[in-house]
């Protein structure tokens, strides 16, 4: 990859939540450009990102912050991505990177052709760090979020190799990984590995909330139930958006795993123990195997 000498370019980080204020905060503290803006909506987020340092300046003129630019970073709610692209369009400058977080890419793109100019796509990165945690807002910005964790980016056809080296470049800088992937396929992915298990923990909570012995319920649930539920407590409008951008994939994995959840009920139903045993051990057996390959690749990125 060439490497492009960045400390002349001014990053502007739109939205300074969790994401885009620890993207922010990172790549301020590791002098990965020379000037990092960030602008949000909200007047605190602004206060709050000056106050922790997450930005050298905070605008609360996106026109101005736009014009500014030279590489763009949009981390706000997936759904609000149009309106933000177009808000910014008139305004970019020739040449401008533009990239985001967004973890429903195929809507992503199809917004951005629809409001960018073809040279303006050909400088947009779509991407998605798979980084996170249940807290949001700008104070939960944390500088080391995106250490060791990959980032997946999802280049249009006609992104040009340049833009991508460039926004490869920023996050490697801050100590992440970089995964290239076409769009399809990462919505796929990313349904069953994320989308889907969010909805499950989501909904399983509400369902026992549901229960009219529900304190007792919550009172005597141990260390696995937390485990599994843990994921429930994340941003109710972060992840309304995402099941909303990637219904197709998310439908697609939803029916495979309810028509097995559906064999399985049959097995209770009928003490088929054999059923459930091989069904139990296919599970941790591929769980240990997947434990393994997070533990190898730990070691191989330390």
């Amino acid at each position: 990859m060439t490497l492009t000498n960045l400390n002349d370019k001014t990053l502007l980080v739109v939205g300074l939540g969790l994401i885009g204020g620890s993207f922010a905060m990172a790549c301020k503290n590791h002098g990965s450009v020379g000037r990092v803006i960030g602008y949000d909506r909200d007047a605190e987020s602004l206060k709050g990102a000056m106050a922790r340092k997450l930005v050298d300046h905070a605008e609360s003129d996106l026109m101005a912050a736009v014009q500014a630019a030279d590489i763009i970073f949009i981390a706000v709610p997936i759904l609000a991505t149009r309106s933000i692209l177009t808000l910014m369009q008139p305004h970019l400058k020739p040449g401008t990177v533009l990239t985001d977080a967004g973890s429903a890419k195929g809507m992503v793109v199809s917004d951005a052709r629809a409001v960018l100019t073809v040279a303006q796509c050909a400088r947009f990165v779509p991407g998605h760090p798979i980084a996170g945690a249940e807290r949001s807002g700008v104070m939960a910005a944390k500088a080391d979020l995106y250490v060791n964790h990959r980032i997946i980016l999802t280049p249009m056809a006609e992104t040009e190799q340049d833009a991508v080296a460039m926004v490869t470049q920023l996050w490697e800088s801050i100590g992440s990984h970089i995964d290239i992937m076409a769009i399809d396929h990462h919505d796929d992915v990313l349904a069953a590995t994320s989308h889907l298990p969010h909805l499950l923990a989501f909904n399983l909570v509400d369902t026992l909330a549901k229960n009219t012995e529900n304190s007792e319920i919550f009172h005597y649930a141990a260390g696995g139930f937390r485990d599994f539920t843990r994921i429930a407590a994340s941003d109710p409008t972060m992840w309304h958006d995402i099941f909303m951008a990637n219904r197709k994939s998310v439908l697609l994995v939803m029916d495979q795993y309810l028509a097995e959840l559906h064999q399985l009920r049959n097995a209770v139903a009928h003490a088929d123990g054999d059923y459930m045993k091989s069904v139990f051990g296919n599970a941790k057996e591929a769980r240990d195997h997947f434990s393994q390959i997070l533990s190898d690749r730990q070691l191989k990125d330390e």
